[in-house]
């Protein structure tokens, strides 16, 4: 299947595995990638630019197919030095980044300098239009089904998809609630070019992360997700457990006096615990509300293989039917 996406980014399949905190990590990428898709190493799971370097390194030794590295500018603790994890990116010979959370503007020069092609997760139109401008290659619009972050307008993809067309011309993929091919042709006919998944790569056989983590993904309903921190407007689209309802208990509590503060030790340093060591109740975890779609946990390849096929058989049948008068 041929996208704008697929020849920006020289893949097979438009399918982008997004940049995920302790998930990312070189053995995903690798066999998204070596199935035909985007595999994305998560930059900042990395502690310092020169691990990122080794992640990477060892990514290559991995697969010989495009991968690319998540970069996320978030107000954080203490701010990374980006131009160095770049600086990484570029000397590992990566060419596709995927940036998220504040304007990347200031840091495009160095990366496309080095012909890297960039594409920016946005959770509105303005934020994508804004995207182009900078000089973004392309967007991931993130709709609010997603997981993690889905910004402050609450706009679904049957919205937010259709949207973004009328308005960019550059490329963008379909993100938050997509699992199956049904998922891409639907996005590819809301003016999308490919699609991103977060939460489906969770649940695969290659993803680094706990076994605990791929059933708790696979037991969850569309129900079983919710949204914290929505009074310091940096809401979270997490898997409800224990933690979860401490939070939005404290939230409903504190109300707008609500500080990041109060709410630390269930929303801070999680995802090693979570992720690494299977610790479900050991605090708020991102999950899109796509689990309810989640119920196996295949290889990559077996995955996307799944995908295209039908979504092939989706365009060829289902739909030719329905088109021939």
């Amino acid at each position: 299947m041929k996208t704008r996406i697929t020849e920006l980014f020289g893949i097979e399949h438009p399918i982008i595995q997004g940049g995920m905190h302790y998930v990312g990590f070189a053995e995903l990428a690798a066999a998204v990638s070596n199935a035909g898709g985007l595999g994305i190493i998560t930059g900042l799971t990395q502690k310092t630019p020169e691990l990122l370097a080794k992640e990477i390194a060892k990514c290559r030794e991995m697969t010989d197919k495009p991968f690319g590295v998540n970069l996320t500018f978030l107000p954080t603790f203490a701010t990374p030095p980006y131009p160095e994890y770049i600086q990484a990116i570029i000397e590992g010979g990566v060419k596709a980044v995927e940036t998220a959370g504040r304007n990347p503007e200031k840091y495009l020069p160095q990366m496309k300098a080095a012909g890297i092609k960039v594409i920016h997760k946005c959770t509105s139109v303005r934020h994508s239009l804004k995207a182009e401008a900078i000089g973004c290659d392309a967007v991931s619009v993130d709709g609010f089904e997603c997981g993690g972050h889905p910004g402050e307008d609450d706009i679904p993809n049957f919205i937010l998809l259709p949207r973004a067309a009328e308005e960019l011309k550059i490329p963008f993929v379909a993100s938050g609630g997509m699992a199956d091919g049904r998922s891409l042709v639907a996005a590819l006919a809301l003016g999308a070019d490919g699609m991103n998944m977060g939460t489906r790569f969770i649940a695969t056989k290659e993803a680094p992360v706990h076994d605990n983590v791929k059933q708790a993904i696979v037991a969850a309903s569309e129900l079983d997700t919710r949204l914290i921190m929505r009074s310091l407007r940096n809401t979270e689209r997490v898997l409800v457990n224990e933690p979860v309802e401490r939070v939005m208990q404290i939230e409903r509590d504190k109300g707008a006096a609500l500080k990041i503060e109060d709410i630390y030790d269930e929303v801070a340093g999680v995802y090693p615990k979570v992720m690494i060591d299977g610790a479900m109740q050991a605090g708020a975890w991102s999950c899109g509300m796509v689990a309810g779609l989640i119920h196996d946990v295949p290889s990559c390849k077996e995955l996307i293989d799944r995908i295209m096929a039908e979504a092939h058989q989706l365009i060829a049948e289902r739909l030719a039917r329905f088109d021939r008068g």
